[in-house]
């Protein structure tokens, strides 16, 4: 099973749902850090949908096709649709977060420049 299907299992839903800003601050003591930590986690996490669909639909890409056969792909189409109810990577990198499952460290040298 991939990382991504494991993460679709823990029950993250794919509607946005409001989050209290004092939640997100107490983990970092600041709240614009906390909403950069899961920008950044977002994009981790986007990067992996992105790499893990394309390979799915490599393995259905042809270049000697007929246009009647591209249409008629039901699994091609099963495939897209299932990512497509998937949650976003913002919704995933959120909730992540907010169970500590999300890593992340200061860099100290930043903070005495």
């Amino acid at each position: 099973m991939s990382k991504l299907r494991r993460q679709l299992n823990t029950g993250t839903s794919s509607n946005v749902e409001p989050k209290k800003l004092i939640d997100l601050k107490n983990k970092t003591g600041n709240l614009y850090e906390s909403i950069a930590i899961i920008a950044k986690r977002a994009n981790q996490i986007n990067i992996t949908i992105k790499e893990e669909l394309h390979s799915k639909l490599e393995e259905f890409a042809s270049h000697t096709d007929s246009l009647e056969e591209i249409h008629e792909n039901k699994e091609q189409i099963e495939i897209s649709r299932a990512y497509e109810r998937m949650p976003n990577a913002p919704l995933l990198a959120t909730t992540e977060f907010l169970e500590d499952k999300v890593y992340f460290r200061r860099n100290d040298e930043d903070l005495f420049s």
